[in-house]
């Protein structure tokens, strides 16, 4: 383990609140296990931890990443996210096998979502080579949170999401009962209505999408 995570460990550790871990971990499903720091403590807690220590050479930042993510306590993934986020617009290319490895290990919503929309939606819209590879791997892929990351990481793209892309992946997903892959679709299509609400309309119109990723679509139309 490096000692820029050894340090940061140590950091949070300290700051750690057991009366508020255990209602952390059952909100989340007993997935993981929390130290229970909450998010805007946690965002405090690295501005300070960075502040002091500074950022890690953007080389180290693969092995500093996954030493996070291996620890048990959620918020140690939820430190690696802000911590990548300060790299996010300067990332090498090859760094998209970091950016997979975070998406299918530890997977859960939390964290997948925020890699869907920010670090791999900005990575693709920078190599646009690698997001034709990787899209073709992940969007029919048997892990479900690939997938969904495939759904979701043009939600911040506005007039530059490709629509008819979206609407591809979407028909490629009709028919699964899984719900954070339709709730993903009902997501996708809802953001991409406030710049184009008459395509999404007629997308869902004529589309057999399944019942909660229609609600989700419509609900602001």
């Amino acid at each position: 383990m490096q000692s820029y995570t050894t340090k940061l460990k140590s950091y949070f550790e300290k700051h750690a609140n057991p009366s508020q871990a255990a209602p952390m971990k059952k909100y989340m499903r007993d997935q993981f296990e929390y130290l229970g720091i909450k998010t805007p403590q946690s965002k405090l807690l690295m501005k300070e931890f960075i502040s002091e220590h500074g950022l890690p050479p953007i080389e180290g930042l693969d092995e500093i990443l996954r030493d996070l993510w291996s620890l048990p306590q959620r918020e140690f993934q939820y430190a690696a996210m802000n911590l990548l986020d300060k790299f996010e617009k300067r990332l090498p290319e090859n760094f998209i096998s970091t950016l997979e490895y975070l998406i299918v290990t530890k997977s859960w919503w939390d964290t997948v979502d925020a890699l869907a929309s920010h670090p791999v939606g900005t990575h693709f819209k920078r190599f646009p080579k690698t997001r034709e590879k990787y899209l073709m791997k992940w969007r029919t892929s048997k892990n479900m949170w690939l997938r969904r990351t495939a759904i979701l990481f043009q939600l911040g793209y506005k007039k530059d999401t490709d629509f008819g892309l979206l609407c591809d992946i979407i028909r490629e997903n009709l028919g699964s009962d899984e719900f954070f892959i339709n709730k993903a679709i009902g997501w996708a299509l809802r953001q991409y209505a406030y710049t184009d609400a008459k395509a999404v309309k007629k997308f869902v119109k004529e589309t057999n999408l399944h019942p909660l990723s229609q609600r989700e679509a419509m609900k602001h139309l």
